[in-house]
């Protein structure tokens, strides 16, 4: 197999992991942001916070609240751009094959 093809496919193979890990962290970022969000909606009930809209306020300007949407952005970052580099390297392998089946119907195409 060619250099032009084996790179990518090991590209693929090394980071296939690392990038379900990535996607694992964000969708369970995703997930946990709705319950931090019921736990500091409680917590301001306990709190003696009235209203509804008050104590959602209270949960989306909470110091945890906002580190949980820094860490879900660190997390669709290192998702996305792994997703990009295989795709990349996907797009590698594919223009392998078509040059190499433009090569055979050239050859075929002349005898030779």
């Amino acid at each position: 197999m060619s250099e032009e093809i084996e790179r990518p496919l090991t590209f693929i193979r090394d980071n296939a992991g690392k990038y379900a890990s990535a996607k694992a962290d964000r969708v369970y970022l995703e997930q946990f942001r709705k319950s931090k969000k019921a736990i500091l909606v409680v917590e301001a009930e306990k709190a003696g916070i009235k209203t509804v809209a008050d104590r959602e306020a209270y949960a989306y300007s909470h110091p945890d609240y906002l580190g949980l949407l820094d860490g879900l952005r660190v997390a669709v970052e290192v998702e996305e751009k792994l997703r990009v580099l295989i795709d990349v390297a996907r797009l590698k392998i594919n223009l392998y094959q078509t040059q190499q089946a433009d090569s055979r119907a050239e050859r075929k195409a002349y005898g030779a």
